[in-house]
């Protein structure tokens, strides 16, 4: 009497459950909190503006566009987040992205927020776009354009004018896509004024909105500066001027709305294009609860866990043909089906394992054989053309003397190889840990996702916090020593922990989503959601020839 009673294993991992489920919602509820604050723009004053003068703002052209009853993906929310304050801040990158169907065809979505500085393009802004333009020219998706910009942002024109990836290449797309034959249809709903007057006439079809809408390459001021004219905005670029004289707008609306019941009208006019030919059969759920996903995804992103409790609830019937199970343990490839399309999973599995040969591996760590492994699953999955998704929970390749010895530098790129070279359709998932070499093996935004989306969890950067905190700190300290100044304990401690965070902030899902690293943070139980989208889109795009290159073998 009197003494503990020894918790049993089931009621320890009931409660490490319930502990990992609620602060993974914790974790979805700040992405939703802080996502209703960007959805507002540039605030209630400027949304209660535009409606006064008769127009609806970009989140309600888009939601009035697209089908109800259809899923929609909106890429690059996050887009500026904490960046320009100086400047008041740019919610959204001022522009709305999203993939979504407009009439039963899927076709990416652009509208600028005229809430958020008239809709001027910062540098996040001119990027945005092009990410915007890429995802509808690798998936041959339409692509629909609603205008409403004051143009570039002139206090930063440095950062949005002049170089490659900058605002003059949106109109190098513009040609790239017509060309490639996808189709284009800008509407323009605001103001079109300077360099942004060439988007919408470069695209295939133009609209304009009576009264509210304009496009010119000089506004009235411009011109009266440059040649000494006095003429009204509407008389120079107007709806009528546009339609009636000069012929540039092909059809002329009178509002909001009747300019989108166009466009929902010429989407039903396509014909069918193409497709990549992936395999689908019919949807089923998984066997797995998916609700109980959070349960499973540890609060403590050292913690090993079983990564195939995780894959049964994101793929259907739970059923998974495990490829070279017993080999390179620490990547799991498998063949499956999510929501009825065929696919390749490579996941990082978390769980520290023992080899055939007795040695100890451990979890998020890329060995030579699970490289090896990994690399010859993704040359499969190419030859028989099934679409790729990673599933990212990696700390990096593994380093000593035994690895090096053993070639991982070899298998690594192989594997790196192969990713690069992948034809079919790749989709990464950045759950947790995504460090170093380990998030360019695993499809990490430099090697061309089509889609790449973080949990509220995922954590990108060169290596961990604690790792780089030290190297930073041991150059600081090595630093002032050589200056004979020395620092003690509690200064040594002070200093870490500044390094550490600012490092940390760094490597948060939010940092990377401002910059478009990622597309998006989802709440995981989305998944499947977003893979399956992503897929359907792919699968506009009839692929490319497979030639994996050389590599050492």
């Amino acid at each position: 009497m009197g003494q503990k009673q020894p918790i049993s294993y089931m009621a320890k991992t009931d409660l490490e459950r319930s502990r990992n489920e609620d602060h993974n919602k914790l974790l979805i509820h700040r992405v939703e909190h802080r996502l209703e604050q960007i959805r507002l723009g540039g605030g209630k004053k400027k949304i209660e503006k535009q409606h006064a003068e008769g127009k609806l703002t970009a989140r309600e052209r888009i939601d009035y566009l697209i089908d109800k009853d259809r899923k929609a993906f909106e890429v690059g929310a996050f887009a500026g987040f904490e960046m320009y304050e100086e400047y008041g801040g740019c919610p959204a990158g001022g522009v709305v992205v999203v993939v979504a169907y407009v009439s039963g065809r899927q076709c990416v979505v652009v509208a600028n927020d005229a809430t958020v500085k008239a809709g001027a393009w910062f540098p996040i802004t001119g990027k945005k776009n092009l990410r915007a333009q890429e995802i509808a020219l690798e998936n041959r998706l339409p692509i629909i354009y609603l205008v409403d910009s004051a143009g570039v942002f002139l206090p930063m024109q440095d950062e949005i004018f002049p170089d490659k990836e900058h605002f003059g290449r949106i109109f190098r797309n513009n040609a790239r896509l017509s060309s490639a034959g996808i189709p284009q249809i800008a509407a323009i709903m605001g103001s079109c004024v300077a360099g942004g007057a060439y988007l919408p006439i470069m695209s295939d079809e133009a609209l304009i909105v009576e009264g509210t809408g304009s496009i010119f390459l000089a506004g009235p001021y411009l011109v009266k500066a440059a040649i000494g004219e006095d003429v009204d905005k509407e008389i120079l670029g107007g709806a009528r001027t546009q339609t009636e004289i000069s012929g540039i707008c092909d059809y002329k609306s009178k509002d909001d709305k009747e300019c989108l019941d166009t466009i929902r009208e010429l989407m039903t006019q396509f014909g069918e294009f193409e497709k990549a030919g992936f395999d689908r059969i019919a949807s089923k759920p998984p066997k797995a609860n998916a609700e109980d996903l959070l349960q499973y995804f540890p609060e403590n992103p050292a913690k090993p866990y079983d990564t195939m409790e995780i894959l049964k609830r994101l793929v259907d019937d739970s059923k998974l043909t495990l490829y070279k199970k017993d080999y390179g343990k620490t990547i799991i490839c498998a063949y499956a089906r999510i929501d009825g399309w065929s696919v390749g999973i490579v996941a990082n599995s978390r769980e520290v394992v023992k080899t055939a040969k007795g040695e100890m591996q451990f979890g998020g760590v890329i060995y030579s054989d699970s490289a090896d492994k990994a690399a010859r699953f993704i040359l499969n999955c190419n030859q028989k053309r099934i679409p790729l998704v990673f599933l990212h929970d990696v700390t990096g390749f593994m380093v000593g003397t035994r690895s090096e010895h053993g070639g991982i530098i070899k298998d690594g790129a192989k594997m790196v190889n192969a990713v690069a070279n992948s034809t079919v359709p790749k989709f990464s998932v950045v759950m947790g840990n995504s460090f170093g070499a380990g998030n360019y093996a695993m499809c990490g935004k430099a090697y061309d996702p089509r889609l790449i989306v973080a949990w509220p969890s995922a954590r990108i950067a060169v290596m961990g916090g604690d790792q780089a905190a030290q190297v930073l700190m041991q150059i600081q300290v090595s630093a002032l020593k050589a200056k004979g100044e020395e620092l003690h304990k509690e200064d040594e401690k002070r200093l870490f922990d500044a390094i550490k965070g600012r490092y940390e902030n760094q490597t948060s899902p939010f940092y990377a989503a401002a910059r478009l690293w990622v597309d998006a943070i989802i709440d995981p139980r989305q998944t499947r959601d977003f893979i399956s989208m992503g897929i359907e889109a792919a699968n506009h795009a009839p692929l490319e020839k497979f030639n994996v290159g050389v590599f050492q073998v």
